[in-house]
């Protein structure tokens, strides 16, 4: 599952999570945290959706 950001677009995929970030591949994006930010606007995390 993928989910973008709809401010900047950015998308965070599980499959790949995002290592520069210390988030390791797979990881669910119900198992991030709530204090989840977008790394390139720094947005929250109610600030994805989800895509196909």
């Amino acid at each position: 599952m993928k989910y973008e950001c709809t401010i900047c677009g950015y998308v965070y995929d599980e499959e790949a999570g995002d290592p520069d970030n210390g988030i390791e591949p797979g990881t669910a994006w119900e198992d991030l945290p709530e204090t989840f930010a977008c790394p390139v606007c720094g947005v929250e995390k109610a600030d994805f959706e989800p895509v196909q």
